[in-house]
């Protein structure tokens, strides 16, 4: 199985799990002389196989990323460079979006507001940290679909 399989599986018994949580509720209480419209015995079963696939599956994927590539690098290393460029690159958008906004006069009198830092070379920067994560986004998809499930 390959890694991205696997990671399709992990998100689907997750699912599962959520909703089986819901079905539970609904079958914790009934009214005196009424059955649950389902056995919660049953339900507690099934949520006692699919955590347990959950748990050999998620363990599997930890040992998968954290193997070393040929490259030297692990799929670990390369998802946690992936999130830090994100919110690197999101923080960085937001702080552009607050210097970049003009604040109009309607007399000379009035206060003048201007950037703290050149807008045009950190857009520059931005979007070199963008290019760089759908660079590295891509190469993790890829990763994904090559890699043998450990």
């Amino acid at each position: 199985m390959k890694l991205a399989e696997a990671l399709a599986l992990r998100s689907d018994l997750q699912k599962r799990e959520a909703q089986l949580q819901v079905r539970l509720n609904n079958n914790a209480r009934v009214q005196e002389g009424e059955k649950p419209a389902e056995d919660p015995k049953t339900l507690l079963a099934e949520l006692d196989t699919i955590m347990a696939e959950l748990e050999d599956l998620m363990a599997r994927i930890n040992l998968t990323n954290s193997a070393p590539l040929p490259t030297g690098e692990t799929i670990t290393a390369l998802l946690a460079r992936r999130d830090c460029l994100s919110r690197k690159t999101e923080t960085l958008r937001n702080f552009l979006a607050c210097a970049s906004n003009l604040t109009s006069r309607s007399t000379k009198g009035e206060i003048r507001i201007y950037s703290t830092v050149r807008v045009p070379e950190l857009q520059k920067q931005v979007d070199a940290l963008s290019r760089e994560l759908r660079e590295l986004d891509t190469r993790i998809q890829g990763l994904n679909w090559t890699t043998e499930l450990q």
